[in-house]
């Protein structure tokens, strides 16, 4: 049983899983930037924990900073709400070895899910229902008209690995 719960993001989610600890007994932690020192997801989690700088990166993006405030207020398992560090497979794998529960999908299904054609074709195997879509090798204009017939129209085009964050095996 989770005792005591960091999440690892901001505002209205945050917010959102304190609400649930509060009423499964378990305390929360929330961790902020300087940017979000007086958020209410400071104010209404049990406790908090500066990350650093108003920057993403500086604060909410820091593994490191995160693995720390969950070692430091004796955190069991934290959940890193959406966007942020909860598309990050390396993340949930540091959060395991640290001994913490990672509430979330498992490393490789976050790096599957990542892959947008990985996860359709995942998904389609599986008997989910998806949108009908063609995967394209280029975005030349013969080839978007085509496709647009087939698939029909209004028509979305999306990156196979769209995103802010990208984690390639050799980052830096």
């Amino acid at each position: 049983m989770i005792k005591k719960l960091l999440i690892a993001n901001r505002g209205e989610i945050a917010c959102r899983i304190i609400h649930t600890c509060r009423k499964l007994n378990i305390r929360s932690v929330a961790v902020y930037s300087d940017a979000d020192a007086e958020s209410m997801h400071v104010l209404y989690a049990d406790e908090a924990v500066h990350l650093g700088g108003s920057r993403v990166k500086e604060s909410y993006l820091n593994m490191e900073a995160v693995l720390q405030a969950a070692k430091d207020t004796g955190a069991d398992a934290i959940h890193p709400g959406y966007g942020l560090l909860s598309e990050n497979p390396v993340f949930a794998e540091r959060v395991v070895e640290e001994g913490i529960i990672f509430v979330g999908p498992e490393a490789e299904v976050i790096k599957q899910m990542g892959d947008k054609i990985q996860a359709r074709t995942a998904m389609e195997t599986a008997g989910v229902p998806v949108v009908p879509g063609i995967t394209l090798d280029t975005l030349e204009e013969s080839h978007v008209i085509k496709a647009g017939r087939a698939v029909g129209y209004p028509l979305m085009i999306k990156a196979a690995a769209g995103g802010r964050y990208r984690y390639a095996e050799n980052r830096k």
